[in-house]
């Protein structure tokens, strides 16, 4: 079965450029392969990891010009050879890493995940890449308990205002940084706001745990990494999973991961009972597709029931259209607002 659609529209990043020199490609609609779907796009999201792209700056991007596009949501148009038939129809999820920018995408079906019923394209898209990564760092990693006190830096974020709501559903404490015109509504969810600009984040995180903190979920890297480090209580553990703090820098976008990963190899020898992690989504993609296909399913199916439940709920900045791609950029690389900014048709 073939799309009725007549072309198929895509973002195109150029190379090095402003927002603005994004560039639109036009061309027919992709015919499914054996053993692929092609997805119509309802959603897509505007990430930090094309914020960094677009600067040449994430660690294992494609060469330029290529389509960015982290994750998307959208409706099973066709299906290859060897796909069930009964995915057609079906709203479903991926992550794509690449290519999410388009208006319709070929994708290997065993990497889509169905989202429930009664969860919307632009809800379900706020929870691809930020829920998956939210949750593993929380489970798969730092393996929080109830009862135990976590540091979410960036609480107000993407990924951060996942984390805090799934910490909170699991029994935890949080403790979570962000601007104070984001702190009414993290005190609604019953986390304790600290100023990240109030200049001395680590003495007001240890007046609130004396004793230190149990698990510290850092995007920002840096040097501040050192303090997230120092934070831990005994036998706590670390995840950093970015270094939005080097974003602007020129040079080598691998030196700062290649840094993080030179200072977790080296806390993890230290005989101290903590732990460190350098989080990567893709980790086990390479070696183990198998395993990585059947976690990321098992996990973003979890997320998805928590946003069907009312567990975690979708924080959408914006919802802008794909034609207007630069302004969506621009606005989630302005530090302005809460949630993630979606791109629609």
């Amino acid at each position: 079965m073939m799309t009725n659609a007549v072309e198929r529209v895509e973002v195109v990043l150029p190379g090095k450029v402003e927002p603005e020199g994004l560039r639109f490609r036009r061309g027919p609609v992709p015919t499914p392969a054996s053993g692929q779907v092609v997805v119509t796009m309802e959603a897509t999201g505007v990430s930090f990891a094309e914020q960094q792209m677009r600067r040449g700056r994430y660690y294992d991007q494609p060469p330029f010009p290529f389509v960015p596009g982290y994750d998307l949501v959208g409706t099973v148009q066709a299906v290859g050879a060897g796909v069930d038939a009964a995915l057609l129809g079906k709203r479903v999820a991926a992550l794509t890493k690449t290519g999410g920018w388009a208006s319709h995408v070929a994708l290997t079906a065993a990497d889509v995940v169905e989202v429930p019923d009664g969860v919307s394209a632009v809800d379900a898209e706020t929870a691809v890449v930020n829920g998956i990564t939210a949750w593993q760092m929380l489970h798969r990693k730092a393996r929080v308990r109830a009862g135990q006190t976590v540091l979410v830096h960036g609480a107000n974020g993407g990924v951060g205002s996942i984390l805090v709501q799934l910490a909170l559903t699991s029994g935890a404490r949080v403790i979570g940084t962000a601007s104070t015109r984001h702190h009414d509504a993290l005190r609604a969810l019953g986390v304790t706001p600290v100023d990240y600009r109030s200049g001395n984040v680590p003495g007001r995180v240890r007046a609130l745990a004396p004793g230190g903190v149990d698990a510290v979920f850092d995007h920002v890297g840096g040097e501040g990494i050192l303090e997230s480090w120092r934070l831990l209580a005994p036998g706590g553990t670390l995840v950093s999973y970015g270094s939005a703090a080097t974003r602007d820098d020129q040079g080598s976008g691998s030196w700062p991961v290649l840094k993080l990963l030179g200072r977790v190899w080296v806390w993890n020898a230290l005989p101290n009972g903590r732990r460190a992690y350098f989080f990567n989504v893709w980790a086990s993609r390479a070696y183990a597709k198998g395993r990585f296909r059947a976690r990321l399913r098992s996990d973003l199916t979890q997320v998805f029931t928590a946003l069907q439940r009312g567990e975690i709920t979708a924080k959408v900045a914006a919802r802008i259209p794909l034609a207007r791609a630069a302004e969506a950029m621009r606005l989630a690389e302005s530090g302005t607002v809460a949630g993630k900014v979606v791109l629609v048709p």
